[in-house]
């Protein structure tokens, strides 16, 4: 068989599913992504974070001990309760990971991220009324949540969404640095190749958990978030 036929023979439902995997995971999709640094500004402008080393340490311990564990793992149970219309359980999962956020900047985050991915779903037509009506008590949206609705809407399989959640994060994160250290492209790529080479192995973890293992303490962001909120000159809003 050709590789041309082997492609057609292939399901056209797995590579639709791509392509809208790819457009969420874009840094065009208009929820403001590109306007955060996650603590990272602060951590270089105290000197933590101050080369393509140190950058990497960063972004990757919170990327393995937050992120992944936290986020990643949330989002798992939340795309679970979405798909199977356990409404009570995704209220509670999105207000425990508002609660988590120890920051003010950090909580505004998601919840501006949530709130627009939930309007843009709307606006595409993506969300049924009768879904629209059921999460009307989980409101305000965090962004894990509304990523959840998302990955239902478009029938995407859940490991690869969480591949792409984590990776969206992760592009973000360097692409921050690269503007705050400064980074070249050279070593913003670099970072992607090595850092993106761990998420299979995190999302899988992640996947795994149960709902008591999923944890997002990290008091070293939560610092720097909080000395970021009154940093005298600064780019981004967390």
């Amino acid at each position: 068989m050709s590789e041309r036929a082997a492609f057609a023979a292939r399901s056209p439902l797995a590579a639709q599913q791509l392509v809208r995997l790819l457009q969420l995971a874009s840094p065009a999709l208009p929820i403001g992504g590109y306007s955060y640094s996650q603590g990272i500004e602060w951590a270089v402008e105290c000197g933590d974070v101050h080369d393509a080393q140190t950058t990497a340490s960063w972004i990757g311990d919170v990327l393995e001990l937050v992120v992944a564990p936290g986020e990643a793992a949330l989002a798992a149970q939340l795309i679970a309760a979405a798909r199977e219309s356990r409404w009570d359980d995704y209220r509670e999962l999105n207000a425990w990971f508002r609660a988590s956020r120890e920051t003010s900047e950090l909580r505004a985050e998601t919840e501006q991220m949530g709130a627009s991915l939930r309007k843009l779903l709307i606006d595409l037509g993506l969300l049924t009324d009768a879904v629209q009506a059921a999460i009307v008590p989980s409101l305000p949206l965090t962004l894990p949540a509304a990523f959840a609705l998302a990955i239902c809407a478009l029938d995407i399989e859940p490991q690869s969404a969480l591949v792409a959640y984590v990776w969206s994060w992760l592009e973000n994160q360097v692409l921050a640095a690269m503007k705050l250290v400064p980074l070249g492209q050279s070593s913003g790529q670099r970072l992607l190749l090595d850092l993106g080479a761990r998420i299979p192995e995190l999302v899988a973890d992640a996947m795994g958990r149960e709902r008591a293992d999923i944890t997002s303490f990290a008091p070293g962001l939560a610092l720097a978030s909080t000395l970021h909120e009154t940093q005298y000159s600064r780019l981004f809003r967390s």
